[in-house]
């Protein structure tokens, strides 16, 4: 149970929404206390990063006083280009030395001055090729967008205590809503607005992870194109706001296209796990993020895959403090809410 100062509150700054997620674990599971959404200010972030930290802070304020979220030691999530995951793999023979050994090799596994990245690492286990070699996941985070965050949270009266990559935060979310043990093959795929992040698990054991640039962002540009319109009317044509400005059937096939796109980029990560690691067969996948909001890409991409394919819902397993949090507003955010809850199972003496 989360003693009393020691949970944090899940903030997940997107390109488009910032989300705030405050959980209560009981001897009954976990409850969902405050949660919380806002649109993210125009051009505030770009790619992942800061470009307009004082409009972005006003509106996580607004975020946390509208919402009535007191606490203020929070839990954030970094993404985009300027994160790294690979999977290495390093002999045996280290692994008494492993950390000075993988700080020594990383520069050749990370496009930027070693000097200038937060670097981390989760041993995987033993090399499905040799029994002499470990798999090590390998995380490098640009310092300058980790200062970007904190200088940020602080602007916005708050407290930033960790600092997770976004799909751990998804990973997160995804075992405490699966809790039975099974050693099955799972997808996880948050498609955002400038990026589409997947992360093959076998149980709760991540095998391969892998980004791309797939995003909703592909959709807007191509409605904005199409209307000669803002992306703001652009976002309300998609949302099925405004349904005159483009006919159904046009907006049919935009969406088919770049969604098309999507699920070529994923059958290409699929089809890598396939061939170089293969552990079994991808059971289910499980989409999260704007894009999965899309409609007919789900089923589109069970097809190419032959695989079922849901939305994740992070509040399946999650009791809702009535008095706090509408039932109605978390069933609608759902498909957007993962990372934000993922990053609220985070306490404070968490490494």
């Amino acid at each position: 149970m989360f003693k009393k100062k020691d949970h944090l509150v899940g903030l997940d700054i997107g390109s488009s929404l910032i989300k705030a997620a405050e959980l209560k674990k009981t001897g009954k599971g976990l409850v969902l206390k405050k949660f919380g959404i806002t649109r993210t200010p125009p051009d505030s972030i770009s790619e992942g990063r800061v470009t307009d930290a004082d409009s972005l802070a006003a509106a996580i304020q607004g975020l946390f006083k509208t919402n009535r979220i007191k606490e203020k030691n929070v839990a954030i999530a970094t993404g985009g280009y300027s994160v790294v995951i690979k999977t290495i793999s390093v002999s045996k023979e280290h692994e008494e030395n492993l950390q000075n050994y993988i700080f020594s090799e990383a520069e050749q596994y990370i496009p930027y001055d070693i000097s200038d990245v937060n670097i981390d690492y989760q041993v995987l286990g033993e090399s499905e090729f040799s029994s002499e070699q470990l798999n090590v996941l390998l995380v490098a985070v640009k310092k300058d967008l980790v200062a970007e965050y904190i200088d940020l949270t602080r602007k916005a009266g708050l407290n930033p205590v960790i600092i997770e990559v976004d799909t751990f935060a998804f990973q997160n979310i995804f075992e405490a809503n699966t809790a039975e043990e099974t050693e099955d093959i799972s997808l996880l795929v948050d498609v955002g607005v400038t990026k589409t992040s997947l992360n093959v698990l076998k149980g709760t054991r991540s095998l391969m992870m892998r980004d791309n640039s797939s995003g909703t962002s592909q959709i807007i540009e191509e409605i904005m194109a199409e209307a000669d319109c803002t992306k703001e009317d652009a976002e309300n044509i998609l949302a099925g706001i405004d349904r005159e400005s483009i006919p159904a059937d046009r907006l049919g096939e935009i969406t088919e296209e770049v969604t098309a796109n999507w699920c070529a980029g994923i059958f290409d990560v699929v089809n890598t796990y396939r061939t170089n690691i293969n552990e079994g067969d991808i059971r289910r996948v499980y989409l999260t993020g704007g894009g999965s909001l899309v409609e007919g890409f789900a089923d589109m991409l069970s097809a190419d895959l032959e695989t079922e394919v849901t939305t994740f819902n992070p509040f399946e397993k999650v009791a809702m403090d009535s008095k706090q949090v509408q039932t109605s507003a978390t069933e609608q955010s759902a498909p957007l809410a993962a990372i934000a809850l993922g990053l609220a199972l985070r306490e404070m003496d968490d490494k």
